[in-house]
This record gives C-alpha cells, sequence and structure tokens, in this order.
C-alpha cells in the first residue's frame, strides 16, 4: 500500500494508476468527484475507510453526527443549500439501518445524495455474522440504486456510477454497501468519471411537437394557472420559469417543495398549493382553465381528492420523469424533459399576455385570506405569541435572504405560508416523508453547504427532541446556525386533528418538555426563553446578530390551528378558513 508521501494528488490521482488499498480507493473515489465534506459514524465495519479519512483530513472534511440519521439529513440539507450531492457514511448493521430514514426522505423529495456503508467480509455474508444486515435488500426499495462492493476492484467503477445516477435526471439517493474485505484487498486503482450508463436515460429527447401543444393550449387560455414545485430548483431553471410567467402574464403557484424557485413578492406570485396553502390557488383550481405543472409531482397534499381535482382544466405537464406523467392527473398534453430545456423551448412560442380579471379573482381571494386568518395569525394584539408574527418578524429581520429549514408540524406550515425569499435554494424541509427530526441536522448541513449565508432552524418542541443529539456537532465544529424553537407544549398538527376531527380527545399528544436552555448551554450553545410579545423583536434580532449558534424559544400558544386546511378527502376548493 502506498504511504502519505508516495500519494498522488487529488488533481492527478483519477488520470494513473497506482496499487492500493480498498479502504483508500473509496477516499480516491469521493476526491475524484470533487467531494470536500461528509457526514458520518464510524464503526467496526467501515474502521478501514475512517483509517483513510484520517490521512487525507487535509482534503476531505468529515463531520462527525451523533446519530447516523442525523448524517443523511445533514448530507440533505448539504445538497439543497449547495445544490452538490451530499455524501453520508455508516458502518454495518445498526449504523446502516439508521441511514435508512434519511434515505427514504431523500427519495421522495428527490435529493442527491451518496450513502456509504460498511458490511462484513464476503465469507460471512448470509450467516447472520455480527451486525450483518441486507443492506441492498432494505434499501432498494428507498434509493436511485443500491450496490454492494464485494472486490475492491468494483469500486471505482461503481462510485463513479453512483455520483452519476445520484445527480443525473431526477436526482435521488444511493446507496454503496463495501464488504469489509474489499475495504483491506489491494489493486491497481484509476478513476474515470461516469457520463453514460446504457438504458439510463437521465434527460429525456425533448419533442418539438408536445412543446408546439403546450404552447397552442397556454395561447388559447382564459384563465391559466401554473404549479411550480423542486424541479425548476433542481434544474436551476429559476430564471427561465420567471420569464414564462412574465411573458405569458400567468398566475403561478408553488409546492411546498418548490418554495423560494420564485421571489415570494413577485406580483404574479399567487401562492402555496395544498392543505395548507393559500386560500386563493386552490379554490381556483377549481376554476382555472389551463393547468402548467412544471417539474412537480401531483402530491395528495397538493390535489386533495382526485375526483375533483382540476376537472374542468386541461393539464400540461413539464417533467422528467416519465414515472410521474399520468400517474396521479390525467394530462392533456406532456413535455418529457428537463424543464429547463423545455421551459425555454416553449417560451419563443407564447404570446405576450396578461389576465387582469382573472389575476384579482385571486387578489379577492387572498383579501378574504387575509380577513379571516393571516391578520390574526401575524399581526396579533392579544393572547400568546403566535407562530404566524414570529416568521412575520422574522421575514424583517433577514430581508428575505436567509435559508429557513424547518421540521415537520404547524410550525413548518407556517413557516412555509409566512417566510419571505428572494433567493433561490432558501426553504429546506421534508416535504413527501413528512420526517420529524429532519430539521436540526439539515440546518447544520445547510450552512456548511451555504457557509455565506444565514440558516435559521424553525422548530417544534416535538422534532426538535428527536435529533437534538446533534447538538453536538454544533458544539464540536462551531457551525453557526440560529435554531428558533417554536414551543406549544404540544404535538401541534396531530393535536389539531385531534381538536378537528376527534372531539378533542387529546391522546399521546401533550409533551412534558425538558429545559430548553439548560439543554443548549450543555452544547454551549447561547439561549433565551420568551413567552410576551414585547421581547419578540429584539429577542429575534439578538440571535441573528449573535456571533455563533443561539438557540430562541418562543412560547406560543398552546391550541391555535394552522389555517387554512382541506380536510381529508374534500377537493382543494374546499379549503376552510376556520
Amino acid at each position: 500500500m502506498s504511504t502519505s508521501t508516495e500519494r498522488p494528488s487529488a488533481a492527478n490521482s483519477a488520470s494513473q494508476t497506482v496499487r492500493i488499498s480498498g479502504s483508500e480507493a473509496v477516499v480516491r473515489s469521493l476526491l475524484a468527484e470533487g467531494v470536500d465534506l461528509l457526514f458520518g459514524y464510524p464503526g467496526g465495519a467501515i474502521m478501514p475507510v475512517y483509517d483513510e479519512l484520517y490521512k487525507f483530513q487535509d482534503q476531505l472534511n468529515h463531520v462527525l453526527v451523533r446519530h447516523e440519521q442525523g448524517a443523511t439529513h445533514a448530507a440533505q440539507g448539504y445538497a439543497r443549500s449547495s445544490g452538490r450531492v451530499g455524501v453520508a457514511l455508516a458502518t454495518s448493521g445498526p449504523g446502516a439501518t439508521n441511514l435508512v430514514t434519511g434515505i427514504a426522505d431523500a427519495m421522495i423529495d428527490s435529493t442527491p445524495m451518496v450513502c456509504i456503508t460498511g458490511q462484513v467480509p464476503k465469507h460471512l455474508l448470509g450467516s447472520d455474522a455480527f451486525q450483518e444486515c441486507d443492506v441492498i435488500g432494505v434499501t432498494i426499495p428507498v434509493s436511485k440504486w443500491s450496490y454492494q462492493v464485494t472486490e475492491a476492484s468494483e469500486i471505482p467503477e461503481v462510485f463513479a456510477k453512483a455520483f452519476y445516477i445520484a445527480k443525473t435526471g431526477r436526482p435521488g439517493p444511493v446507496v454503496i454497501d463495501i464488504t469489509k474485505n474489499a475495504q483491506f484487498e489491494e489493486f491497481d486503482f484509476s478513476y474515470e468519471k461516469c457520463e453514460l450508463i446504457r438504458s439510463y436515460v437521465p434527460r429525456p429527447k425533448l419533442q418539438a411537437d408536445q412543446v408546439q401543444a403546450a404552447a397552442d393550449l397556454i395561447n388559447a387560455a382564459e384563465r391559466p394557472m401554473i404549479f411550480f414545485g423542486q424541479g425548476v430548483i433542481l434544474s436551476e431553471a429559476e430564471a427561465e420559469l420567471k420569464a414564462l410567467v412574465e411573458k405569458a402574464g400567468i398566475p403561478a403557484a408553488w409546492t411546498i417543495m418548490g418554495l423560494s424557485a420564485m421571489d415570494t413578492d413577485h406580483p404574479l406570485n399567487v401562492g402555496m398549493l395544498g392543505m395548507h396553502g393559500n386560500y386563493g390557488p386552490n379554490v381556483m383550481t377549481s376554476k382555472c382553465d389551463v393547468v402548467i405543472a412544471i417539474g412537480m409531482r401531483f402530491d395528495d397534499r397538493v390535489t386533495g381528492n382526485l375526483d375533483y381535482f382540476c376537472k374542468q382544466a386541461k393539464v400540461i405537464h413539464l417533467e422528467i420523469d416519465a414515472a410521474e406523467i399520468d400517474k396521479n392527473v390525467k394530462t392533456e398534453v406532456a413535455v418529457l424533459a428537463d424543464c429547463k430545456e423545455s421551459m425555454a423551448a416553449l417560451m419563443p412560442l407564447l404570446e405576450k399576455r396578461e389576465y387582469p380579471e382573472w389575476l384579482q379573482m385571486f387578489r379577492d381571494a387572498d383579501k378574504k385570506e387575509f380577513e379571516k386568518v393571516i391578520e390574526a395569525e401575524c399581526q396579533p394584539t392579544e393572547g400568546m405569541i403566535t407562530m404566524g408574527e414570529t416568521i412575520a418578524q422574522l421575514n424583517k429581520i433577514t430581508g428575505g435572504d436567509a435559508i429557513i429549514v424547518t421540521d415537520v408540524g404547524q410550525h413548518q406550515m407556517i413557516a412555509c405560508r409566512y417566510a419571505e425569499f428572494n433567493r433561490t435554494r432558501s426553504s429546506i424541509t421534508s416535504g413527501g416523508l413528512g420526517t420529524m427530526g429532519f430539521c436540526l441536522p439539515a440546518a447544520i448541513g445547510a450552512k456548511m453547504g451555504a457557509p455565506e449565508r444565514d440558516v435559521v432552524a424553525v422548530v417544534g418542541d416535538g422534532g426538535f427532541q428527536m435529533t437534538c443529539e446533534e447538538l453536538g456537532v454544533i458544539l464540536q465544529t462551531k457551525v453557526n446556525v440560529k435554531i428558533l424553537l417554536l414551543n406549544n407544549e404540544f404535538l401541534g398538527m396531530v393535536r389539531q386533528w385531534q381538536q378537528l376531527f376527534f372531539e378533542k380527545r387529546y391522546s399521546s399528544t401533550v409533551m412534558i418538555n425538558p429545559d430548553f436552555q439548560l439543554l443548549a448551554q450543555a452544547y454551549g450553545i447561547e439561549t433565551k426563553k420568551i413567552d410576551e410579545r414585547a421581547d419578540l423583536v429584539s429577542s429575534l434580532e439578538e440571535m441573528m446578530n449573535h456571533d455563533g449558534s443561539y438557540l430562541l424559544e418562543v412560547r406560543v400558544g398552546k391550541e391555535n390551528n394552522v389555517f387554512p386546511m382541506v380536510p381529508t378527502g374534500a377537493a382543494t376548493s374546499d379549503i376552510r378558513l376556520e
């Protein structure tokens, strides 16, 4: 095996052959793919790789999380804020299975991630050896690709394929399981990046006739709507979206994953679709005549009851993943391609239009929602502090420039409804899987992926306690994350459903919480707790201006609800304001 003084630099290691161990090949493969940061937790079956990480620590920074699930969420946050592939590393058995929640989360939210796990030696596979688990069998259903390496010579090609698959087409997580013998074996290493896999077509060929058909429908429309999702962000098509919206004059609504792809204050941005979205775009799903869905998958939280969703409208779907076409909503025209490419092709064919009467219907709905919901939520004058006013005041301080990372629950819906953004890749949340515990590690990863930006973790008391051990990462790395803990002493979203649909039988949703200030102080984090409205603005300013991580606990109304709301089984147009 080569010594540290014999190693070629990362710049030329991919172009020449050198005899090294499989574990060193893992590290060299990561460097060849441009990886400079990964999140993980060591253990016996992955120890040879960790030994090589020690030797390469000047080129590859490893962040020691406190639980393997935290590694995947941190890798997700890193990927979402930076646009790069996140990397997580764990040992076999429980180390690998602890990654699964984050892998599933990344799969449904299309987050590019490579997860590397150690495995027992090849000759012990299938013997129920210590800490053996069928990682491939477990992860195939929740990953874009899974592969078990049993010989060192496989490592370069597998890693090259893994990064190519993770980041191309519709992104997603890839799992590489490496037996311990493969980590020790020596072989002649060289690395070549993957640019083609037979039968894998990440970018479908754009069909000009479909683009023309879409343009014809749009130009003939009287009440068109755009629904845009995270596909716009993943394809870096924010400029194309803005240009299309402005030329065609079409009101545009976003899914929770599409938030920040378009400035929230843009005059044609009409708000959030879905269960707790804005009143206007939800009601107008039953009035529009043409829908242009861009980079979104018609999730059930967006559509409500499919028997009633957009039945009067002709649907155009701009989508890169053929599996999403007609999966939930029948389309009139499907444009199968990267949405950056398809929007660019569509633009010259569109007439410049305005729809003042149609847009006014959204404005009238906005006024109704403000009077019924927003005024009381964001501008209260009595009672306990609300989540909405907290986010509204945070907006004034950040100016829409911060990255907001949320957990899952009432605070998530409030933050997504009211946070303001003027930059893309600014909203990071667990959308499809709805993973409580996502926020804190994801915020840490997001800050490491975009160190120049302010990162605020908006979290509830329930989700925070699921992964609060990751405060240890803040202690060890000194990463600067602001934690805004909205504490209502309930599992708030479940409690809301229990109130509305289960006659206030609050079964197992009351939270008896620890002293969060003592907890933060134990990890060396500055902290403060408030419950008076008069202290809100100054405390938020103190948090944002503090040099280092900070936890601000805001005690909010215990039984406040999130409205508007589309009840389960209802049409989106039946959205309730109270």
